[in-house]
């Protein structure tokens, strides 16, 4: 068991990329395996651009995992033009995650200005809240992958200071070994 983690610490040391990447793709998950309550949601709803959103979502959550590999090929440096791609495609999706969100606050607050009970058009449209919740949980992923990608030069700094490797026993003397000529 110390060996898979020695093992896992020094694939982490040579790519820390992962772990903000391993974030990204929970947060693709969070979103892509929801969709049913979205598409419930907008078909309940059904206000101007819900559709529109919620498919830029999907679209841009698929197109920044390829952005995010290709921002950091293997052996060579960041490709900035890719990580800026990757940054706008996480600011679009938090724009329209919060423009669905505000949409389903509206329908909510028109609920409540005509005198029906909020509670019970929630439980009989449970898709609706549902839905708010995946997307208040998916807006704090995009951000703690946000954060992890703007802060990679700090723990990858951090994780390069952990000692990873291995003491052998019986490798004190090596200099001392002397190569016998053969004749």
């Amino acid at each position: 068991m110390k060996e898979f983690f020695r093992k896992k610490l020094v694939a982490l040391k040579r790519k820390p990329q992962t772990i903000a990447f391993v974030v990204l793709i929970v947060s693709f998950l969070i979103y892509s395996l929801n969709l049913r309550n979205i598409s419930d949601t907008t078909a309940q709803i059904n206000t101007k651009g819900m559709g529109l959103t919620g498919f830029a979502t999907m679209l841009f959550s698929m197109l920044s995992l390829l952005t995010f590999l290709n921002s950091f090929p293997h052996r060579k440096n960041v490709n900035i033009p890719m990580l800026v791609m990757f940054f706008a495609m996480q600011g679009i999706i938090l724009f329209c995650d919060n423009f669905y969100l505000g949409k389903i606050n509206g329908r909510i607050a028109v609920e409540i200005a005509g005198g029906n009970d909020v509670v019970s058009w929630l439980a009989k449209n449970m898709y609706v809240y549902k839905a708010y919740r995946m997307l208040n949980t998916h807006i704090w992923f995009v951000v703690a992958t946000i954060a992890l990608v703007v802060l990679l030069p700090v723990y990858s700094k951090l994780l390069k200071k952990i000692n990873t490797s291995i003491d052998v026993a019986g490798n004190e003397g090596m200099g001392e070994i002397e190569i016998a000529n053969e004749n």
